[in-house]
């Protein structure tokens, strides 16, 4: 069984009736879910990740104390602790308290506060530009099972993906990047030799370039561990996953590193041919560092624009 799948069951089957037995005067006023760190908040867990944090359990999210006060918080702790040990043959946790530092009673401002930086979840464009988009993720992802005030899905609604000008500068200097490390510097590494650095221009290259296919998808790309996972689910560019593997996983001398140089050049042209499909360039060149100013140029906002090109790297 899936952990949202899990953690929905529990709820339906022993914390609605605890809530409403017990507190359906602030039922309006709360919301219930899982979402934030884990790999079962995005749907990638699978049996190894049951050896830590798996188990039965969800939010409780409310609002301010001038709405929810202090004590009905702690009660609100206390009946969760309560709830049974053991569901569907998984074991809640007994390390930590109020169900760990995944699940139980949580107060909006402190997980926004976590993920964002801010109570509200109001981004100035700072904000934007420097909040890693992991973070962001775990904002927005899992599933509300219910939401009296509606205060988290408007949170998380706010928050769905970037500003499109952010997008654009984040895209610019994805591209940019992509262009040194992959061609122009990688080459350079390997005729002298430097195979070690050619590596490294590869990781740069490879990490850049899933960025920037997160960013044509309209997707925040998650932690690393799961972006290959995530990377197979895209609509466009999913394609990409085998070339991206091998470069990783190969050497830099000899003919392999005449066989890379090829597949960078074809990456590249995958990722223009892209960029010209969703209007964001149409330059005839095939060298991506063209293309990343020309992105740049579509920011409409004068003043994201004229930043430097790497100012959201």
């Amino acid at each position: 069984m899936k952990g949202i799948e899990l953690s929905e069951a529990f709820y339906n089957e022993y914390g609605k009736a605890m809530l409403q037995d017990g507190f359906a005067h602030i039922m309006d006023k709360i919301a219930i879910g899982i979402c934030g760190s884990g790999s079962e908040c995005f749907g990638y867990d699978d049996e190894i990740s049951h050896d830590h944090d798996f188990e039965p359990g969800f939010c409780i999210f409310l609002p301010d104390e001038s709405v929810i006060d202090s004590k009905t918080e702690f009660q609100l702790e206390r009946a969760y602790l309560k709830l049974p040990k053991e569901f569907k043959g998984y074991k809640r946790s007994v390390l930590k308290p109020v169900g760990g530092a995944r699940h139980g009673v949580v107060r909006i401002s402190d997980f926004l506060k976590d993920k964002t930086g801010t109570e509200n979840g109001e981004l100035s464009l700072r904000d934007w530009l420097t909040i890693p988009e992991q973070a962001l993720s775990e904002v927005t992802n899992g599933k509300l099972f219910y939401d009296g005030l509606g205060l988290m899905t408007s949170a998380r609604e706010s928050l769905a993906y970037l500003p499109e000008g952010v997008r654009l500068k984040k895209l610019a200097g994805n591209l940019l990047i992509m262009a040194q490390a992959g061609q122009y510097n990688y080459a350079r590494c390997v005729s002298r030799g430097e195979t070690a650095s050619a590596q490294l221009a590869i990781f740069e290259l490879v990490k850049s370039a899933l960025n920037v296919i997160f960013l044509l998808n309209k997707r925040y790309i998650p932690y690393y561990k799961w972006t290959f996972r995530a990377l197979r689910e895209l609509p466009r560019l999913s394609c990409l996953e085998g070339k991206l593997e091998y470069l990783l996983t190969t050497s830099n001398e000899g003919d392999m590193a005449r066989e890379k140089q090829n597949i960078i050049e074809s990456l590249c042209a995958e990722i223009i041919d892209e960029l010209r499909t969703q209007g964001l360039t149409d330059s005839p060149s095939g060298e991506l560092e063209d293309h990343a100013y020309l992105v740049n140029d579509k920011i409409t906002d004068s003043t994201l624009r004229n930043l430097h090109i790497l100012c959201a790297i």
